[in-house]
């Protein structure tokens, strides 16, 4: 089963993915990022990254996408933002964008990132 890490400074959206993207088959492990300092688990097989862009004061999300992927390297990272399209300042460090508000849009990112399709082999590294 693949694992989604999913970063968000709001308890119940943490809930709320998490309860979308299991729903999809997936296990998910939720980080809280604040109040406390970002703690990204070292020790988990991590195979895609849910990243909220607005993190709240304290945080950048273009600062945890470094943290992410000096950690993870090979795992995509999705950005979960309300605004329009992919944020400028995200655009070296993410591998997609989904906007808030639409599941079904953000488990079929997901699924095309994960669940490789007939004849394809599932991706490994963040597309170029």
């Amino acid at each position: 089963m693949a694992t989604v890490l999913i970063v968000d400074d709001d308890p119940s959206h943490l809930k709320i993915y998490s309860w979308i993207i299991e729903r999809g088959g997936y296990r998910t492990v939720p980080i809280l990022a604040w109040p406390q300092p970002l703690a990204i688990p070292q020790a988990e097989a991590v195979d895609l990254v849910l990243l909220d862009y607005r993190l709240g004061e304290s945080l950048s999300a273009p600062d945890v996408a470094e943290q992410i992927r000096s950690t993870f390297p090979a795992a995509p990272i999705l950005v979960l933002s309300d605004l329009m399209h992919m944020p400028e300042d995200m655009k070296d460090h993410a591998t997609a964008f989904v906007r808030k508000g639409n599941p079904e849009q953000l488990l079929q990112t997901v699924d095309s990132f994960l669940k490789p399709g007939p004849g394809q082999v599932k991706r490994t590294e963040p597309a170029a």
